[in-house]
């Protein structure tokens, strides 16, 4: 019998008479629905591990071990206090769990689903009265503050808009209906470059336990051919290791506002929080971390910076996700094309860990192929930046962000990648595409001072950036933000031109076939100075 088997054992209940509860892996926390009001001696909970779920795309193995090691916890801790646990692995899915279990205990209760692949999948449960759906209290917004503050609920969405809508109606970082400061973002303090002072902080480390360590051998036997890197040590599972990193991250929040938007090879996340992965699993709740956030002894940019990134961009994307099911219709119930760049080009092999040549790329990579992390700048301005430069498929992208970061589900995921990363939706929710060449990330980050490229000579992300806009002059020249990168390429001479189509064909060539770029590869298209 397993270590965790045995655990469980030992804290059994007597099931008679008491209301069931499934628990999604995403919803581990006591402080949210019926476990949080009703005795535990009246309540069972069922928790269900399926290898169908994990195999249904090539997890990171960090990711698999994140959410196994973290369901055990909290399932041990559930019956610790009282609580009858059920605790089910099905190789067919969860609602083929579920259904028999419905027959004999009587109607489950659970929390609406975050991800929209569960809820399709229990729908024909919800449908029968086998499952009996409540609201997601997890959740810190509901969807009349999306629709008050999106002109009814109509496209196109804006965040900034939304944030204002529920910052006033929180009230929190609020005096008197206005915002401290004066302003509701400083997003604009939050742009400074980090060259080494103040230190960065070491990586956090969680204590090892049986729990983890069974855990972590079982992802290694059962999905050895998924991808990344398995470390024991850097998984957070227990209730205890959830406080170590909250109060990392306290700790760390006056620095995280000035540093936000930079990158650094030195330190892949230099004073971001690295809290998102046990935020939706919800082992950390998001009212909880937003309240204490906003009174912390830090910087008021540094405050609202975060709370700006869960009670803003982290709500709003999942009330877009949801207002368009998942990016496949829009509210009025017209189908959401997503090729507003008709960008085909297939995910080159270097996301996967091929060597590209581009420091900047590579170093990403390999963090998130050692971490399943990296922090949203580099997400965007790195990642999803270079794909979107290539003209690289933004299905393929998000799917492969999907799969790679642990803190990914579709709810977060498809807006951030699908929309913002690659506008792929067009300006949907986002006001233009996020893309940048080679200036910017020399700007706000070390990469380039160990690349073979030099940002102001021969980097291709520049000559890329400039292909970029004249390959999509006819289908952004209404876009009034891009009014003036557009109105710049246009002045860029034929010569210029010639070699920004040339650069942007053998990157997309060489890196497709998996090789490394050199800066003999653009030499002889170089026009004359």
């Amino acid at each position: 019998m397993s270590v965790f088997r045995k655990a469980l054992r030992r804290h059994r209940h007597a099931e008679r008479g008491r209301r069931w509860v499934f628990v999604p892996p995403d919803q581990l926390s006591d402080g949210l629905g019926p476990l949080s009001r009703e005795p535990a001696s009246a309540l069972g909970i069922v928790l269900v591990e399926t290898p169908a779920k994990a195999a249904r795309r090539p997890y990171h193995k960090q990711k698999l071990a994140l959410v196994l090691a973290n369901l055990r916890h909290f399932a041990l801790e559930q019956a610790a206090r009282g609580v009858a646990v059920r605790h089910l692995v099905s190789p067919d899915g969860y609602a083929a769990a579920l259904a028999p279990l419905a027959k004999e205990l009587g109607p489950l209760r659970m929390m609406r689903a975050a991800e929209r692949e569960l809820r399709v999948e229990l729908q024909p449960l919800a449908d029968s009265g086998a499952i009996q759906v409540q609201p997601h209290e997890g959740w810190l917004t509901s969807e009349t503050d999306f629709r008050e503050s999106q002109h009814g609920g109509r496209p196109p969405f804006r965040m900034d808009a939304f944030y204002r809508h529920v910052r006033r109606g929180t009230g929190l970082l609020m005096e008197n209906d206005k915002p401290i400061g004066g302003r509701f973002s400083f997003d604009t303090e939050n742009r400074r470059r980090w060259t080494g002072d103040p230190p960065a902080p070491e990586e956090p480390r969680f204590p090892r336990d049986d729990i983890k360590d069974e855990v972590c051998n079982l992802i290694g036997e059962s999905y050895a051919d998924h991808p990344g890197t398995l470390d024991p040590d850097a998984l957070p599972a227990t209730l205890a290791d959830a406080e170590a990193l909250w109060s990392r991250a306290l700790a760390l929040l006056p620095w995280f506002g000035p540093f936000e938007d930079a990158m650094a090879q030195r330190s892949p996340s230099l004073f971001h929080s690295r809290v998102a992965g046990l935020l939706n699993l919800h082992r950390l709740l998001p009212g909880r971390l937003v309240q204490e956030a906003a009174s912390a002894a830090a910087p008021l940019a540094s405050r609202e910076g975060f709370v700006r990134q869960i009670l803003g961009w982290r709500e709003f994307v999942r009330h877009v996700h949801e207002a368009t099911d998942g990016f496949r219709r829009l509210p009025s119930g017209a189908a959401l094309r997503l090729d507003a760049l008709e960008a085909t080009a297939p995910l080159p092999p270097a996301y996967w860990g091929a060597p590209s040549g581009l420091n900047c790329l590579d170093s990403v990579v390999s963090d998130v192929w050692r971490d399943a992390y990296s922090h949203h700048i580099t997400r965007l301005m790195v990642l999803c930046n270079i794909a979107t430069l290539l003209g690289a498929s933004p299905r393929e992208l998000t799917d492969w962000f999907w799969v790679a970061y642990l803190d990914a589900y579709d709810w977060v995921v498809e807006p951030n990648v699908l929309a913002m990363g690659s506008f792929a939706p067009g300006d949907l929710m986002t006001t233009k595409p996020y893309v940048a060449g080679a200036a910017y990330l020399n700007r706000m980050s070390d990469f380039c001072a160990g690349c073979a490229f030099d940002p102001r000579r021969d980097c291709p992300l520049t000559p890329m950036y400039w292909s970029f806009l004249a390959r999509n002059d006819a289908r952004l020249a209404k876009n009034l933000r891009m009014k003036l990168p557009l109105a710049s390429m246009r002045k860029r001479t034929r010569a210029q031109h010639d070699h920004d189509a040339s650069v942007h064909r053998i990157t997309l060539t060489k890196l497709g076939r998996g090789e490394r770029l050199t800066p003999d590869d653009f030499a002889s298209s170089k026009p004359e100075a």
